[in-house]
């Protein structure tokens, strides 16, 4: 096999390395210290509120397909609001760039409403909050995300991705130990606390990365591009001039890009599967423990947030795993653990072998989760990255509301029998389940789509 065919396998595979990989300038650690702070702070509070909302509405309904529709409200605010602020952002222009308005806009109005969900005292309220959370979230999250390519250059890229990941893996696993432990305490204080979190962090990302001189970091590729035009440069045409797409044209291509490429199609089914999984797992899991299994909270709380330091583990294994081997096969393998020890906790309540389990579920969804928008990213052309951003958002948000829907009606359906012992919670992990193992399916779609993928990588 000659060198050049195993460079184009590796690729493929999403094995090969970034030949921008360089040692990281003195400027860059900064940005990048700079930021984990909203990362960390938005995923903290994003899991705080996705954990510890289905022991909230407990209280006002048993209906677990209300509370899984409750919680699925954000994956409908994913549908779209990410879409409208990200395209906007594009080409939004202020004193302080397009990209901190809408972080601004997004992160203290649902840090407000974050501290609100733990005073409201009806079901209707406490819904009513949590859907206006979920949406300022999103106005906040998608331009924030954009801001790692604006601020870091492309040989840094690789470096930016595992230090989002890792700041958000460490939110993540914060608010699984804690968000339990301050609820068993009072009601309203992990959404104190959360809230807290969030406008220090955003308080503090926003006048550091000004004070850089930052704010406008979206506008480095418009000024690199007339720099290079005023210089004759080549490659200066009328690609290089295009104007960043508004919301409705990227809507409209996305369709379009689903139908004509089945590596994209097989990819948006398999991640919209992963999303569903973990946000079944996630709405469900304290009620889980608590209801169905008998833990107190607080001893709940510190179970999860036991799994989450092996879910670390396991996102820092597949970063390295996957540079090594190819992507898409670390996660075909790690599926199969994943779904594997999802199975186990359907056919018993015994917590030893439960306890066994627990390393497959957060080593396999570890390596999922860090590697979902790896995957992505080779196929994405130079020329569609709004409408794949627009493409990730909206396979996630279809995964994030049919997850918890889908896991409430199937505990619903057997809250009497089969899995009376548990008030039917134990039905969760089928949901869990059968999407990681469903997932398989269009992984395979994916990697036999060789023609398509070597089409898109080309851009």
């Amino acid at each position: 096999m000659s060198a050049t065919t195993e460079e184009a396998r590796a690729e493929r595979d999403g094995s090969a390395r970034s030949p921008g990989d360089r040692p990281l300038k003195r400027g860059e650690k900064v940005d990048l210290a700079l930021l984990a702070l909203p990362t960390f702070a938005l995923a903290l509070s994003i899991t705080i509120v996705s954990t510890t909302l289905g022991e909230v509405t407990r209280k006002y309904t048993h209906q677990t397909v209300v509370i899984g529709t409750i919680i699925g409200s954000e994956g409908v605010m994913a549908l779209w609001i990410p879409l409208i602020a990200g395209s906007w952002s594009d080409v939004l222009r202020s004193r302080i760039g397009g990209r901190l308005p809408f972080v601004l806009a997004g992160a203290i109005p649902g840090a407000v409403a974050l501290a609100f969900i733990g005073f409201v005292h009806s079901l209707g309220l406490v819904a009513l909050v949590a859907t206006v959370f979920f949406a300022f979230y999103f106005v906040a999250y998608e331009p924030y995300r954009a801001m790692y390519p604006d601020l870091m250059e492309e040989g840094a890229a690789g470096r930016a991705q595992s230090t989002q990941a890792l700041a958000r893996g460490v939110g993540t696993g914060c608010a699984l130990l804690g968000g339990g432990l301050l609820l068993s305490v009072a009601r309203p204080l992990p959404f104190l606390v959360a809230a807290v979190i969030l406008v220090a962090a955003i308080a503090a990302f926003v006048v550091l990365i000004v004070r850089r001189g930052e704010a406008g970091g979206q506008r480095r590729d418009e000024q690199s591009r007339k720099q290079k035009a005023a210089d004759g440069q080549p490659g200066q045409g009328k690609d290089e001039d295009k104007q960043p797409e508004s919301p409705l044209q990227v809507a409209r291509k996305l369709p379009g890009l689903i139908v004509t490429h089945p590596a994209l199609r097989a990819y948006f089914f398999a991640n919209a599967l992963w999303e569903a999984a973990l946000a079944g797992l996630k709405a469900f899991i304290i009620l889980y423990l608590t209801i169905g299994l008998g833990y107190p909270l607080a001893t709940s709380s510190l179970i999860i947030g036991g799994v989450a330091l092996v879910i670390l583990i396991g996102a820092a294994l597949a970063g390295k795993a996957g540079d090594r081997w190819g992507q898409i096969r670390v996660v075909r393998i790690a599926l199969i653990a994943y779904g594997a020890g999802y199975l186990v906790p359907i056919f018993t309540t015994s917590r030893p072998i439960i306890g066994a389990s627990i390393p497959f579920i957060a080593l396999g969804g570890g390596a999922v989760m860090t590697l979902a928008y790896a995957i992505l990213m080779p196929l994405m052309p130079k020329d569609e990255h709004g409408a794949l951003t627009g493409f990730y958002s909206l396979s996630r948000g279809v995964g994030i509301v049919a997850g918890p829907i889908l896991a409430g009606v199937v505990i619903y359906l057997t809250r009497d029998t089969p899995f009376k012992a548990t008030h039917g919670f134990q039905a969760m992990w089928i949901v869990c389940s059968a999407a990681a193992f469903t997932s398989l399916y269009f992984v395979r779609r994916l990697l036999a789509a060789t023609d398509d993928r070597e089409k898109l990588e080309r851009g």
